[in-house]
């Protein structure tokens, strides 16, 4: 797989990530411990695709 592949799995997989945070905060029946790792995969997804343009662009 590529560099921009992989990049654009992720960047997929981030936004698949961001919409079920929004169920998950619009359901009641949502742990914190949930949302929490929700957060969590997020946040680490997103530290990679940081990572990945900071590779393309030098």
């Amino acid at each position: 797989m590529s560099t921009q592949s992989h990049l654009d799995a992720l960047k997929a997989k981030h936004k698949a990530l961001e919409t079920q945070l929004a169920d998950a905060v619009a359901h009641a029946s949502s742990s914190d411990q949930e949302l929490a790792e929700i957060k969590h995969q997020k946040l680490k997804i997103k530290d990679e695709i940081t990572e990945l343009e900071a590779k393309l662009k030098s």
